[in-house]
């Protein structure tokens, strides 16, 4: 589940709660019953390291050539068995 934050606009206390997705936001302080409002907080996900794009996508990677792209087919050629 994930969790949320929200302050509180009578005493400026900030709070984190646990809820569903499915859950409605929290409308009540649980300190002094005051309006709250749900915060935008940094996420959990970061990406780190040399990761995926380094790694496969950084390059431009042409496939290799068909050697027999001149003749009528080529029975290595992975293009020949997806048509």
């Amino acid at each position: 589940m994930p969790m949320y934050e929200y302050q509180c606009g009578a005493c400026g206390l900030v709070f984190e709660a646990r809820q569903k997705f499915s859950d409605a936001p929290l409308t009540e302080c649980a300190s002094c019953g005051g309006s709250v409002k749900k915060l935008i907080s940094q996420t959990g996900f970061a990406l780190k390291g040399d990761g995926w794009f380094q790694q496969g996508y950084s390059e431009s990677k042409a496939p290799p050539a068909c050697p027999s792209a001149g003749s009528s087919g080529c029975s290595g050629c992975p293009k020949a068995s997806n048509e």
